[in-house]
């Protein structure tokens, strides 16, 4: 919901050096400075802004005004809480659980060089640990069970290609000698080759012609 905060002290340089501490503890770093007026913490983008007043006024704290750092761990917290008393910060409430907050509430608060009231908290989980694997295997295997019936329905149809495109082939080929047979036209019929005229006929043929001339010729 915050995109940032920003908090106003009177020494930027004495804040500076306060702040590198205390939060360095909890794992945070200065990640940006607007030099002489600001300098800002976070992971990796500023978050938390410790600077001069934009009024150029005394710089004032807020009552029941108060800001809370995420902690990674117990030892964060205690780390937190130790620094800052020994750079000079005033303490606000001693490290340990916060029952009344809720019942995995571990906590620090002080009050910075400026009076800014801040704290390190650590809220564990609500959900048993035992719970999470159990969930994560419940995922796990349903992931695989589906990457099994993924790899069945892959293997099938791998089996079912190869038999589908030879059926394919199979009744294109029927066509096509369908085709063929509809188109090509009937061979004709062999019929019995006429004998080639022999000497005899030839000579046959002479005499009748001889003889029909000399008719003529009487």
């Amino acid at each position: 919901m915050l995109h940032h905060v920003s908090v106003g002290v009177r020494d930027l340089e004495r804040a500076a050096n306060f702040y590198d501490a205390v939060l360095g503890a909890l794992g945070y770093n200065r990640v940006m400075e607007v030099l002489p007026v600001a300098v800002a913490y976070g992971i990796d983008q500023p978050t938390f802004w410790v600077q001069l007043p934009h009024n150029q006024q005394i710089a004032t704290a807020g009552n029941g005004t108060h800001i809370s750092f995420i902690a990674r761990s117990p030892e964060a917290v205690d780390a937190f809480h130790a620094a800052a008393l020994e750079l000079g910060a005033q303490n606000a409430g001693e490290p340990g659980p916060r029952p009344d907050y809720s019942p995995d509430y571990y906590g620090a608060f002080i009050y910075d060089l400026d009076g800014n009231k801040l704290e390190a908290a650590l809220v564990r989980e609500e959900v048993p640990a035992a719970a999470k694997p159990a969930r994560k295997a419940t995922v796990k295997k349903k992931t695989a069970a589906k990457a099994l019936a993924k790899k069945s329905i892959k293997k099938t149809a791998k089996k079912a290609a190869p038999k589908a495109a030879e059926k394919a082939v199979k009744k294109a080929s029927k066509k096509a000698v369908r085709v063929v047979q509809v188109i090509a036209a009937p061979k004709p019929a062999k019929g019995k080759k006429k004998d080639k005229p022999g000497k005899k006929d030839k000579k046959d043929k002479k005499d009748k012609k001889d003889r029909k001339n000399k008719r003529a010729k009487s």
